[in-house]
């Protein structure tokens, strides 16, 4: 049966991810296809834009952000302790 075929590629690709270290969450987040989703966030973009330190803030996501970044070029960007 192809079904659990399936379970069993799908828990050895599971077990493969666990043993790397790895673990498995599951996250919400907003569904843009609803309606009202680009107007809201046509609204929260302006408001980010006109705060006065916008500049300052969207330069450290950018260096705090790994999205395009190699593993090994990671800023350490941890709290003084």
């Amino acid at each position: 049966m192809s079904g659990s075929n399936t379970s069993r590629r799908v828990a050895a690709h599971r077990a493969e991810l666990r043993k790397r270290g790895l673990r498995p969450i599951q996250i919400w987040v907003p569904d843009t296809r609803a309606p009202g989703f680009a107007e809201e966030a046509r609204r929260q973009s302006r408001i980010v834009a006109a705060e006065p330190d916008h500049d300052e803030v969207m330069d450290f996501l950018e260096r705090v952000s790994i999205a395009d970044e190699d593993i090994d070029d990671i800023p350490d960007t941890r709290a003084p302790r």
